[in-house]
C-alpha cells in the first residue's frame, strides 16, 4: 500500500486541561462524518491497547477472532484498513501528553499510510518530552487558539452540528437470508494457481441468488460493520449475500480479485463443482467491506494470501454470522435443535438424493 503524502500533523494546546476543548472534540466525533475522537483508556501504555481503543472508536469490537501468526493480534492494521475503506479523514486524539513515544509514532505511521489528519490534544502548557520526540520527524503545527483547534476537529467547512438524541434501536432479531443458505456446502473448489480472469457470472447448475432488497442490505451493512473489526470475515460475510457463494469458494479469492474500480470480484473453481471461475459484480453497500479486505491484506501479508477467509476461518466466520443475527432458512419449527442449522438444504438435497436412489434401485433376483 503507497505511502499518501498527508497534512501536517495539529498539536493543540491546552493549558489549563479546560473541560470545554475535551468536550467539543468528543462532540466532533461522527464516523459517518469522517470524524474519529480517540480517548485513550486510562492506565494503558501498549501500542496493541492503542489500536483497540481506535477500533472501539471506530465502532468495532476491539479484538479480531481467530489465531495470528506469533499470537500478534494485526489490530492496527485492521484499524488502518477500515479507516481507508471508510473512509475517515479526521483522527483526534485527547489526552495526547499521556503517549508514549512509541504509541506516538504508530499514529504518525497511520496518518501517514491512510493520508488522514492528525489533531493530538496536548491538555498541559508544553509538549512533554515523549511526544516532542515523536515529532521530530514529522511536519506539525501548533497551536493555542480554541477556534482554531475547533476548525481541526471538525475541519474548515464543517458546521457544529446540534446534539441531537438517537432514537433507540429495536433488538436485533434474526435475519434469515436464503442467499446463505450454501454458504456451508460440500462442494471444494480449487482456487487458480495461474493468472485468471473468469467472465461474470452466468448460473447453470443453480438459480441466481435473489438479491438483498434495499432496507435489507442496508441492515446487513450495519450488522457487519458493527459487529466484527476484522475485515476479513465482514468482507467474507458481505461476498456470500450477494454471490450466495460456499465457504469454500470464497476461500478461493486473492487480493487481485477485487477490481475496486469495476466493483466486480472474482471467485474460482477449478474443477467446476459449481459455475466455474466467474466474476460477480458487487453492489454499492458491500464495497467498503471489500476495500477493507483488499487494504488488510496488503498490509498484513504474512496472515496469509486469501482476502476473504482462509481454510481455518470457517468456524470463526459462522460465530460472526450468529453474532450478526444472520442465518440461512431453517427447518420447521418441530425439527429445529435450538442451534442454527448451517447445512440444513445441504443434508435435506442428500436425504432427496438418497430416496431417489432407493425408489429406483433394482432388487435382487431370487
Amino acid at each position: 500500500m503507497p505511502p499518501v503524502v498527508p497534512p501536517s500533523v495539529a498539536v493543540v494546546i491546552d493549558p489549563g486541561d479546560d473541560a470545554v476543548h475535551t468536550h467539543t472534540a468528543l462532540a466532533a466525533h461522527h464516523p459517518p462524518s469522517g470524524r474519529i475522537t480517540l480517548h485513550p483508556g486510562p492506565g494503558t501504555t501498549s501500542e496493541t491497547g492503542l489500536a483497540h481503543d481506535l477500533l472501539a472508536a471506530l465502532g468495532k469490537p476491539p479484538l479480531l477472532p481467530g489465531r495470528f501468526p506469533a499470537g500478534r493480534q494485526p489490530a492496527w492494521e485492521a484499524a488502518t484498513a477500515w479507516i481507508t475503506a471508510l473512509p475517515v479523514t479526521r483522527l483526534t486524539v485527547l489526552r495526547a501528553h499521556r503517549l508514549t513515544a512509541r504509541r506516538t509514532k504508530r499514529l504518525l505511521q497511520l496518518r501517514t499510510l491512510t493520508g488522514i489528519h492528525l489533531t493530538l490534544v496536548c491538555h498541559r502548557p508544553h509538549l512533554p518530552a515523549a511526544l516532542h520526540q515523536a515529532l521530530l520527524t514529522a511536519d506539525y503545527c501548533v497551536t493555542a487558539d480554541f477556534q482554531a483547534a475547533r476548525r481541526h476537529y471538525y475541519g474548515t467547512t464543517a458546521l457544529v452540528p446540534q446534539l441531537v438524541d438517537q432514537p433507540a434501536r429495536p433488538a436485533n432479531r434474526w435475519l434469515t437470508l436464503p442467499v446463505l443458505d450454501r454458504l456451508v456446502s460440500y462442494d471444494s473448489p480449487a482456487p487458480c494457481t495461474a493468472p485468471c480472469a473468469p467472465p461474470a457470472i452466468t448460473f447453470r447448475h443453480r438459480p441466481p441468488p435473489a438479491p438483498l432488497t434495499q432496507q435489507t442490505a442496508r441492515e446487513v451493512a450495519r450488522r457487519l460493520a458493527a459487529v466484527t473489526a476484522h475485515p476479513r470475515l465482514a468482507a467474507a460475510l458481505a461476498a456470500a449475500s450477494f454471490t450466495g457463494a460456499s465457504f469454500q469458494q470464497l476461500a478461493t479469492a486473492r487480493p487481485g480479485d477485487y477490481d475496486d474500480a469495476a466493483a466486480a470480484l472474482a471467485l474460482h473453481d477449478r474443477a467446476r463443482y459449481t459455475d466455474g471461475c466467474a466474476t460477480h459484480r458487487v453492489p454499492p453497500w458491500a464495497c467498503v467491506f471489500l476495500k477493507a479486505a483488499v487494504c488488510f491484506a496488503r498490509l498484513a501479508p504474512g496472515q496469509d494470501q486469501n482476502l476473504l477467509a482462509g481454510p481455518h476461518d470457517r468456524t470463526h466466520l459462522l460465530r460472526v454470522a450468529e453474532a450478526a443475527r444472520l442465518r440461512p432458512p431453517q427447518p420447521p419449527a418441530g425439527q429445529r435443535t435450538g442451534r442454527i442449522q448451517w447445512d440444513w438444504r445441504e443434508r435435506k438435497e442428500a436425504q432427496c438424493y438418497d430416496a431417489m436412489l432407493t425408489r429406483h434401485q433394482i432388487p435382487p433376483s431370487s
